[in-house]
């Protein structure tokens, strides 16, 4: 995959990271891209469009789990299956939430994630509500991917850091 500039996209610290300065590149986050880093070319635009399309996608997604509701209470499947029902989305709805907010401040393990993916898609309310309440303060998985970039960075300083002078002219105390 490539940016605007045509580089391929690698995380911070990555090999092949470098930009054409020599240091690390941000990692693109979704909707975002790099206008993260120093908050320009419409992030609080974007920040604030994320609030609403995730407020919005998560309302529109409960009117549909409402007429799901409905159809379940029109075949009079009974009150087990009405609860089971309710309650299978509220827990995954919950765990989803906890999860992708778990997300925005550590990286996930591809595994874990791969096993909860059915969970995870049932509980998808829980995920768009996470994504609204972060957006509210930062870009979802800024502060992880802001510590991630600053590690890379200041790794990169201490590694192409030049010493002055000669280390074998130096006087050595006697």
């Amino acid at each position: 995959m490539s940016d605007e500039t045509g580089t391929p996209d690698t995380p911070a610290g990555s090999p092949g990271g470098a930009a054409l300065s020599g240091g690390p590149r941000p990692e693109p986050l979704r909707f975002f891209g790099t206008s993260w880093v120093h908050h320009d070319n419409g992030y609080a635009a974007r920040r604030a469009g994320v609030a609403v399309g995730s407020l919005a996608a998560a309302v529109v997604s409960c009117l549909v789990l409402r007429f799901a509701y409905d159809g379940i209470r029109i075949a009079d499947t009974g009150s087990f299956v009405t609860v089971l029902v309710i309650a299978m989305f509220a827990i995954c709805s919950a765990l989803a939430f906890r999860n992708t907010w778990d997300g925005f401040g550590k990286r996930h393990d591809p595994q874990r994630q791969a096993s909860l993916r059915g969970l995870l898609a049932i509980g998808f309310v829980g995920s768009l509500l996470a994504y609204f309440f972060r957006s509210l303060t930062e870009a979802p998985g800024e502060k992880l991917h802001r510590a991630e970039y600053e590690k890379a960075r200041e790794e990169h300083e201490r590694r192409t850091t030049r010493r002055t002078g000669n280390p074998s002219k130096k006087k050595r105390r006697r």
